[in-house]
């Protein structure tokens, strides 16, 4: 059996490999496809609402609140499976579980219809779940296998190897639906569910070579029910413990302030596109959301070297803040579009400081962290404090664009997120700033 060692160029690969693996997730059902088929399977069906337990909601709404209550049953469920990682060096084990919920539930997202549409955003929240999940304890590993001067450039290189895989993924659904019928496919539709499928295998496919060298920290230690909620405990522990580290705990309100609206911005870029762009035709808008999604990865790449790049220059604090004062531009251009070559100027922006945002903001976040064992408990606090921040900004959209009739609206109140996190950001005094 290989003895592990903590720097080991192949191990690192394996780890940013997962990016590759489980990014056509975020690309194909969160980003680009997913929506598009969700917004034509209620024009398909004649409606732009529909009645849940009793009260009738615009759709946009709808796919908000189920992506809501998803993050924030990741938020309850993954402390405590992050202590039980933690007190067994089980993380590997819930990266793979995480893994198979979120896979399978992609290839179940098939048969999402309107007639069983609860058990529809039933599978789809599952699939968040898993993705989401997996993230958890994927980021508890950049600590243990990596050393701090090889953090920043690793977790961009996951980042990348995520957005080249996704983008080859989404390439091959684009040829689907623009010849759905030389592939065999009664519609569009249909290829657009088969692409669903392919996402699981992809997914579930290329994560086994992260599993097979990544390194295993499972020990001979016992299960007991005190364990259960000892992830709640280390919560609360590293709360506490912030106390003693006022640099991190500055860099964690910031982040998840800026993160509220950096995470909402990309969940509902395409619901937006979809809904609000005045395209000529249903065909004009598949291709031009494909090719908005498809230029928001390939500049998303450059993005996120140049940030490193930027970062090692200026500092990771002072590249965030220039990071979120282009972001205020982003969205005050985007409450003012209406055409489609508009919308595709604002993604080739939110794709530059896309990929940089979200590097960044790891491996920052791995850099200021004290010495410690408990990786996956820091981790998991990052992941929740991303995650809660997530949730608050998903509803406040979904009320504000139900609310006024106007997604622009609601993107234009996440301007104020932006704002605030950079005066937090500013706040952090420079001779303790990540460099």
């Amino acid at each position: 059996m290989k003895i592990f060692q903590k720097g080991d160029k192949k191990t690192l690969f394996a780890w940013a490999f997962y990016d590759w693996a489980n990014s056509v997730y975020a690309l194909v059902i969160s980003s680009s496809i997913f929506p598009l088929y969700y917004g034509a399977l209620f024009r398909e069906n004649g409606i732009e609402s529909y009645e849940i337990f009793g009260k009738e909601l615009p759709s946009e709404s709808i796919i908000s609140y189920v992506t809501s209550l998803g993050f924030l049953l990741i938020v309850l469920v993954t402390p405590i499976l992050s202590g039980i990682a933690d007190f067994l060096g089980t993380k590997k084990f819930f990266l793979k579980l995480f893994c198979w919920i979120g896979s399978l539930s992609c290839m179940m997202l098939y048969f999402f219809n309107i007639e069983n549409i609860l058990i529809s955003l039933f599978i789809y929240m599952m699939a968040l779940i898993g993705f989401w999940g997996s993230l958890v304890f994927y980021n508890s590993y950049l600590p243990d296998i990596a050393f701090t001067e090889q953090q920043d450039k690793i977790s961009a290189k996951g980042y990348a190897l995520g957005y080249m895989g996704s983008v080859l993924l989404l390439i091959l659904n684009l040829l689907m639906l623009m010849n759905f019928e030389f592939f065999g496919f009664d519609s569009e539709m249909e290829a657009m569910r088969v692409s669903f499928v392919l996402v699981g295998l992809w997914w579930l496919g290329f994560s086994q070579y992260t599993y097979k060298y990544l390194p295993d920290f499972k020990n001979k230690n016992k299960i007991t029910k005190n364990v259960f909620f000892s992830g709640f405990r280390e919560l609360k522990k590293v709360w506490t413990e912030l106390k003693n580290h006022p640099i991190l705990k500055k860099y964690l309100v910031a982040f998840f302030t800026y993160s509220m609206a950096v995470q909402t911005v990309m969940i509902i870029a395409v619901y937006f596109g979809e809904k609000e762009i005045e395209w000529i035709s249903d065909g004009q808008r598949t291709m031009g959301l494909i090719v908005s999604i498809l230029m928001i990865q390939l500049v998303a790449i450059v993005g996120a070297f140049l940030t490193s790049f930027v970062s090692s220059k200026i500092g990771n604090i002072n590249a965030l803040i220039v990071i979120n004062i282009l972001w205020v531009f982003i969205c005050v251009y985007a409450y003012t579009i209406i055409s489609p070559n508009e919308f595709y100027i604002a993604a080739a922006s939110v794709g530059l400081v896309m990929g940089g945002i979200q590097s960044l903001s790891r491996s920052t976040y791995s850099k200021l962290l004290p010495e410690t064992t408990d990786t996956t408990s820091f981790f998991s606090f990052y992941d929740v404090t991303e995650k809660l921040g997530i949730v608050i900004g998903m509803v406040l959209y979904g009320f504000i664009a139900d609310f006024t009739g106007k997604m622009q609206n609601a993107i234009l109140f996440l301007i104020v997120f932006f704002i605030i996190g950079v005066i937090l950001l500013a706040r952090i005094p420079k001779i303790d700033r990540a460099s």
